[in-house]
C-alpha cells in the first residue's frame, strides 16, 4: 500500500473507561503507547482526544500529553452525570469530525462502554471503517461484534523482546514487531518500503545508520542473514517473517510438542514449549504475545485451537486437501 492510500486514522478515548478498566483488571496503569503502537501498524493516526476529568488522572494526563493526544477535560462532580457527558462530548466530536473531515477513513473509538454502540453505528453508515478498543475485563459484549475490528488492551500491552541471537538493539526490535503487526493487520504482502513507514509512526526518530546500515534495504537484508525476516523481490522487496529460519524452527517445536502430546492445553502450551526448548521465545521472533504467535501458527495451517477461555486445547491442525 503506497503512502497516498494509508489510511487516515482518528482517535477517540473514554479515558476513564480505559483507566479503571486496566487498574481493576490488569492490575497495572493504561498506557497509550500500547495503542499507538497497534494503530501505527493500521495506517496515519492524525487526531487524537480523549476525555475525563482530568483532576483525577494527573499522571495519565503527562503520558497522554507525550503522545500528542489532546485533552478534552469534563470537570463534574464523580458519578453517572460526568460519565453520561464524556460520552456525549466524545460522540459529537467524533460525528462532527466525520461530518468535516471526509479523508478520515478510520475511527478508532477506545472504551467498553456499550453506551457508545450507537457512535459506532453511526459511523458505519458514513462508511467509515471503525476499530474499538477496550480492557477485556471491562468491556461489554455489545460493543466488540458493532464495530469492524476490536482490539482488546490487554493483548496490546507489549514485550521487550529479549536480547539475544548476539544482542538485538532497541531499532531492530522495532523493526521485527512492527513487521509482525503487519503482517497480523494487513490482507496482502509488505513491502519495505510501507515496513519502514509503520516504523518512522512509531518512532519518528528511527534511522537504520544508526545501527551502520547506509538505508532501510540494508537493513532488512542484515535481519534476513540473521535469520529474523525472509526477503522476497529486490527494490521494495516483500518483507514477512513467516519463512525466517527462526520462526521455521519455532514452527518444528510446536508441532512436534502438540504431537507428541495429541492435545495440549492453551494455557499450559507456552510452557510445554519451554520445557521442550528453553530458548523458545515468542519475542524473539517479533510476536507482541504468546497469543499473537499462536493465532499466526493457526492461520497458517499448523495447528487447531478449540473450545473458550481457559477451557481451550490446541491440536496439529489436520492435513488440507488439495
Amino acid at each position: 500500500m503506497d503512502q497516498e492510500n494509508e489510511p487516515r486514522i482518528a482517535v477517540y478515548l473514554d479515558y476513564e473507561n480505559l483507566a479503571i478498566g486496566a487498574r481493576e483488571n490488569l492490575g497495572a496503569e493504561f498506557d497509550y503507547a500500547n495503542v499507538a503502537d497497534a494503530l501505527a501498524e493500521r495506517g496515519r493516526v492524525i487526531v487524537r482526544k480523549a476525555y475525563a476529568d482530568w483532576s483525577y488522572f494527573d499522571k495519565d494526563r503527562r503520558m497522554l500529553t507525550r503522545h500528542q493526544v489532546e485533552l478534552t477535560d469534563i470537570p463534574q462532580k464523580m458519578g453517572g452525570s460526568r460519565k453520561n457527558a464524556a460520552d456525549i462530548k466524545m460522540a459529537i466530536d467524533a460525528v462532527e469530525m466525520a461530518l468535516d473531515r471526509t479523508y478520515i477513513s478510520t475511527f478508532v473509538i477506545c472504551t467498553g462502554d456499550s453506551d457508545l454502540s450507537p457512535l459506532v453505528h453511526k459511523l458505519r453508515e458514513f462508511d467509515r471503517r471503525v476499530i474499538g478498543v477496550g480492557v477485556k475485563g471491562s468491556t461489554s459484549n455489545l460493543l466488540p461484534p458493532a464495530c469492524d475490528e476490536f482490539l482488546f488492551y490487554d493483548n496490546l500491552v507489549t514485550t521487550t523482546v529479549a536480547a539475544s541471537k548476539g544482542g538485538v538493539s532497541s531499532n531492530v526490535e522495532v523493526v521485527v514487531t512492527t513487521l509482525a503487526g503487519l503482517e497480523e493487520s494487513t490482507s496482502g504482502p509488505v513491502r519495505g518500503s510501507a515496513l519502514k513507514r509503520a516504523v518512522l509512526r512509531k518512532d519518528p526518530t528511527f534511522n537504520e545508520s544508526d545501527l551502520g546500515y547506509r538505508g532501510f534495504t540494508s537493513l532488512l537484508k542484515g535481519l534476513a542473514d540473521q535469520g529474523f525476516v525472509s526477503l522476497d523481490g529486490s527494490g521494495d522487496p516483500i518483507v514477512s517473517i513467516a519463512g525466517s529460519k527462526a520462526l521455521e524452527q519455532a514452527d518444528q517445536l510446536l508441532t512436534t510438542v502438540v504431537r507428541e502430546a495429541k492435545k495440549v492445553s492453551y494455557t499450559g502450551l507456552k510452557d510445554a514449549l519451554v520445557k521442550a526448548d528453553r530458548g523458545f521465545s515468542e519475542a524473539n521472533l517479533g510476536f507482541r504475545n504468546f497469543g499473537s504467535f499462536v493465532r499466526s501458527a493457526e492461520a497458517r495451517g499448523l495447528v487447531k485451537v478449540t473450545g473458550k477461555g481457559d477451557d481451550r486445547t490446541v491440536r496439529v491442525a489436520p492435513k488440507r486437501r488439495r
